[in-house]
């Protein structure tokens, strides 16, 4: 996420008309549903048949459909951010992005994140809950505190843009980046409250292999926004490369590559490793309706994989939210 995002997200929240409490008050309808929301980054889950997605916006904005084709806006999941949030970061705001779902030993964990422009100034987060649904009296979103920072000038890596992915084993990996060093991948303890000792972190996707002399080299290692899927006997690393958040001229587009090693090395179809520049290209722009896309994440829904990004229309910019089937061929995943 750059500045340009801000301005997109302050559009779409006037436009849907946000005045729902954090904590739920039975005004989860407050505009008519809409086929087309307008989304950054978002993360799908499911419960009891109902399809959430969390997305970038003020206090990490949540949305829901029952039938795949309209959505009505729940409004935001936090009413403040925790004073944690300032501590680390003093120039916070509620703009929270990047948030990702998870449904784990019998709780829903949302993690997302908060950082300062362009810098590597950055916090991970997360907050748990018995039920998405708002109407339920086991909704309410609470703080386990920070999972972790990154510090300018001390990491070569941002912590943004948060996945979690339980393996094979049981054993919980979160991965996360943006520009800088590429994306990270490291173990986290049983709770999902912090790093797990010995620390163990992995590069999994990189575009760039020298360190950063300061922050304006960032841009030259346009990767961010992992996302790890495993089905059969790989593990899928999903990645956006180039640049979002500039409108009809954004460049977005997402990448894939595999291994049966949940740490990696990742590599695409060509047998290129991702962590020295390779990826697959997915999907992006569609050279009609829209320019770019990216920012995705994947999701077994009632037996189906899919796979939602969001993709910036041609003729003003706006990023929409789409979600795709995915077929998988040869042990590749494909959309069309």
């Amino acid at each position: 996420m750059r500045k340009e995002a801000i301005a997109f997200m302050a559009m779409a929240m006037v436009g849907l008309g946000m005045k729902v409490s954090a904590q739920g008050d039975g005004g989860r309808r407050q505009r008519s549903p809409m086929e087309r929301p307008v989304v950054h980054d978002p993360s799908m889950a499911d419960e009891k048949g109902v399809l959430y997605v969390f997305s970038t916006g003020r206090g990490v904005m949540q949305l829901h459909t029952s039938d795949m084709k309209t959505w009505e806006v729940d409004g935001p999941c936090l009413d403040t951010l925790p004073s944690w949030v300032y501590r680390e970061l003093p120039s916070a705001s509620m703009h929270v992005w990047a948030p990702d779902i998870l449904y784990y030993r019998g709780e829903w964990h949302l993690f997302y994140c908060c950082s300062a422009f362009g810098k590597n100034t950055s916090v991970i987060g997360h907050m748990v809950s018995k039920s998405l649904d708002r109407q339920s009296k086991s909704y309410g979103w609470e703080d386990p505190g920070l999972l972790l920072r990154s510090v300018p000038h001390r990491d070569n890596w941002n912590a943004i843009d948060p996945n979690v992915i339980v393996d094979s084993a049981g054993t919980p990996w979160l991965t996360f980046g943006s520009f800088w060093g590429g994306l990270k991948l490291v173990r986290l303890t049983d709770d999902l409250s912090a790093v797990a000792e010995p620390q163990e972190w992995h590069t999994v996707c990189s575009r760039e292999q020298r360190w950063l002399r300061d922050d304006s080299e960032a841009g030259n290692a346009a990767v961010e926004a992992p996302f790890v899927f495993r089905h059969g006997e790989y593990y899928y690393l999903f990645a956006s490369f180039d640049y979002c958040c500039r409108g009809e001229k954004s460049t977005y587009h997402v990448v894939v590559g595999r291994s049966r090693d949940v740490r990696g090395p990742y590599e695409d179809k060509e047998g290129r490793r991702m962590d020295l520049g390779g990826g697959t290209r997915l999907v992006g722009g569609d050279g009609k309706e829209y320019v770019a896309a990216g920012h995705c994440s994947v999701h077994t829904y009632k037996g189906v994989d899919y796979i939602a990004y969001h993709s910036y229309r041609r003729d003003n910019g706006r990023p929409e939210l789409t979600i795709k089937k995915i077929e998988w061929e040869q042990g590749w995943p494909e959309v069309r």
